[in-house]
């Protein structure tokens, strides 16, 4: 009988190597969203040799010209290419977006943990100023401020990381009220447990997995946010190729060329889509009792 070797699926064995991300790329959905993330990291970190130009070189004669084999996707109205500008663009998205969320997540994980597992007056006060922040709409909260401080990246990384902190901490809160009751818990104390190490070590590992998820699912909304700032003038300031600032631009002289804001509300749309799919399958993965609710 003649033995044959058994064929290695090299996709299987690296989906078996890696099981959260395995189990993504496993769902239809996962693959696509996976997809669409790998290609903006891959604008970010190697926009320099993805974009043939400069964000900032300009060709006037060449001003709102039509997608050509010179440039890509056509020009805008100093006749910057705007393929390279939407590709430098990747990198402004996440460079506001990862901070911005960072900034957020460790606020509502700080405040979250202090309110929660403390209680009494820590807790009504945490509370009264968390209501009073998510009392503006996150829009009116991040044009007050930054008509007060003025628009520039920083700014805006500091502005979007208050506005979503409110969301976290009561995530945190609430996950830690629920974890504080366990036997678990008693048990620890009982031994003579700090209070830093219930907190770092017990309940905190217990509650992270749904942040993440949050956090990775909040990613597309602060990069829609930026745009929306960018776009009415308080975010990135020009030339620097903010996705908002394209689609600004493209606005004022859509009469004389529809390919600035076609490109840059297409490159946003798709991001977005990909961010979320990605987003909602890996908290399908890590949290199966959540697994259908895309449509709710």
């Amino acid at each position: 009988m003649e033995f044959r070797p058994r064929r290695i699926n090299r996709y299987q064995l690296f989906l078996n190597r890696i099981p959260i991300l395995g189990d993504v790329l496993r769902r239809p959905l996962g693959i696509l969203g996976f997809l669409i993330v790998f290609i903006f990291l891959m604008m970010v970190f190697f926009a320099p040799w993805i974009a043939p130009y400069g964000y900032e070189q300009q060709d006037i004669p060449n001003r709102l010209q039509e997608p050509s084999s010179e440039y890509w996707l056509g020009t805008d109205h100093l006749g910057r290419d705007l393929w390279s500008r939407i590709v430098y663009g990747a990198r402004i998205a996440l460079g506001v977006a990862i901070p911005s969320v960072s900034i957020a997540l460790l606020g509502g994980v700080a405040l979250g943990l202090l309110a929660g597992y403390t209680g009494g007056i820590v807790d009504d006060v945490t509370l009264v100023f968390l209501d009073s922040l998510q009392a503006f709409p996150a829009v009116i909260l991040a044009l007050t401020i930054l008509a007060l401080l003025g628009p520039s990246l920083i700014n805006v990384v500091l502005v979007i990381g208050l506005a979503w902190t409110p969301g976290y901490a009561r995530i945190v809160r609430a996950q830690v009220l629920a974890t504080k009751q366990n036997q678990y818990i008693e048990v620890e104390r009982s031994l003579g447990a700090t209070q830093g190490r219930i907190l770092l070590s017990h309940i905190l590992p217990n509650i992270i997995a749904p942040l993440l998820i949050l956090a990775a699912m909040d990613l597309p909304v602060v990069i829609t946010f930026e745009a929306g700032l960018s776009f009415l003038g308080l975010g990135v300031r020009p030339p620097r190729p903010s996705w908002g600032v394209i689609l600004a631009d493209g606005f004022n002289f859509i009469r004389n060329s529809p390919w600035p804001i076609t490109w840059s509300g297409l490159t946003l749309i798709i991001t977005t889509l990909g961010f979320t799919l990605f987003g909602e399958t890996l908290r399908d993965v890590l949290d199966p009792s959540l697994s259908g609710t895309r449509g709710l």
